[in-house]
């Protein structure tokens, strides 16, 4: 599915980047261009053998969260994320999914049946499969900060030029919008590779720094990084025309920057109004109730655990307080029958109407 943003489709700005060291706050330096902040990190490969195909079976992008249920049930389900698959020609039996492994991974030594679903519909099952082992791992790009005006602290740290001068420790990209707001932050381990004078400027630097421990931003994401990089959006929906998986990237932004404001409560006994006409997925819900409740591009909670810890305050909400949920049918025809990790049936709609209401909200659906 193409993306589509709403709003302004053309609208691109020019982000700003601070190197900070963590434990203290110091900025190590400014600048307005990075190169490797998207790319592709290392993906789990699983061959699935003898595979069966359920309803129309997949191919190309699967889902954000897909479980490989085991037919053991003393065995636990394991996560791949932003998960991919591979078909293979039928006449093999095999087929091929990659994602982000969770930290568990599959369990040991279990080689036996799986069932996969990507929590709302079982995609397939097979006999067993193999992990399939990366290739000797080669050398992570490096990520280069372009036009960075160093700080003092740096400069000294440059000119020593010993390995303990030039590792930085723990530190974070700091990543603000065209308006200077922060908009996110990715941690790092700051180790200085080399630096030369930049193009950008006098007294400036390209900085390099050693990219192994730097995860990457996914490069389907990059569209909408480039999008908000802008500024937030103006407008309510303004992520409706996504495909899921582009929601959900819209979604983390959400999420990260919402997590780094500090937004002041409304009073007790507020009335907020949810436009429900997108909510056809997890991501469009609660995108949704975070601009019901803060506005455009506002946060409102990511899951169930997220939002009961919204309800009690420091986002933007005092309860007791209403919600009307327009086009409430819509939100429950596409999230009414879902999967928990081991394929049980669960509804989500029903959950996040039972965590509103014991969180204090009142909900009247139309």
């Amino acid at each position: 599915m193409i993306t589509v943003v709403h709003e302004d489709e053309g609208a691109r700005g020019s982000a700003s980047y601070a190197l900070t060291e963590t434990e203290h706050g110091h900025v190590w330096g400014v600048c307005a261009e990075v190169d490797g902040l998207f790319g592709e990190g290392p993906r789990g490969t699983y061959e699935l053998s003898d595979w069966v195909p359920e309803g129309a079976g997949v191919s190309g992008w699967v889902g954000s969260r897909v479980r490989l249920v085991p037919e053991d049930p003393a065995r636990d389900a394991w996560l791949l994320e932003d998960a991919q698959s591979t078909a293979q020609p039928p006449r093999t039996g095999r087929h091929v999914l990659t994602g982000l492994d969770d930290y568990e991974g599959p369990p040991e030594e279990y080689r036996g049946r799986v069932r996969v679903h990507d929590g709302y519909r079982w995609l397939g099952s097979c006999r067993g499969f193999t992990r399939v082992m990366p290739p000797p791992e080669q050398v992570p790009a490096p990520l280069v900060l372009r036009g960075l005006a160093p700080s003092d602290q740096l400069g000294a740290a440059l000119a020593k030029g010993t390995r303990r001068a030039l590792n930085l420790d723990e530190a974070a990209l700091e990543i603000r919008d065209a308006g200077g707001e922060v908009l996110t932050d990715r941690l790092l381990w700051a180790t200085i590779r080399a630096w030369r004078p930049s193009s950008h400027g006098a007294d400036l630097i390209d900085l390099e720094l050693d990219g192994g421990r730097f995860t990457p931003v996914p490069e389907h994401a990059r569209p909408i990084w480039e999008r908000w990089f802008a500024g937030p959006p103006a407008a309510v929906n303004t992520w409706a025309g996504l495909d899921t998986r582009h929601r959900g990237a819209w979604h983390d932004l959400v999420r990260e920057r919402g997590c780094l404001r500090q937004v002041r409560d409304r009073p007790a006994g507020h009335a907020y109004e949810l436009d429900g006409r997108y909510v056809t997925d997890e991501p469009a819900l609660y995108l949704a109730l975070g601009e019901a409740v803060n506005g455009p591009g506002g946060y409102f909670g990511g899951c169930l655990d997220a939002l009961d810890d919204c309800l009690r305050g420091t986002f933007g909400c005092t309860t007791p307080a209403t919600l009307l949920w327009h086009d409430s049918a819509t939100a429950r025809e596409h999230l009414s029958r879902a999967l928990t990790p081991e394929g049980w049936p669960y509804d989500v709609f029903a959950g996040v109407l039972e965590v509103l209401a014991e969180g204090g909200m009142d909900v009247t659906l139309v």
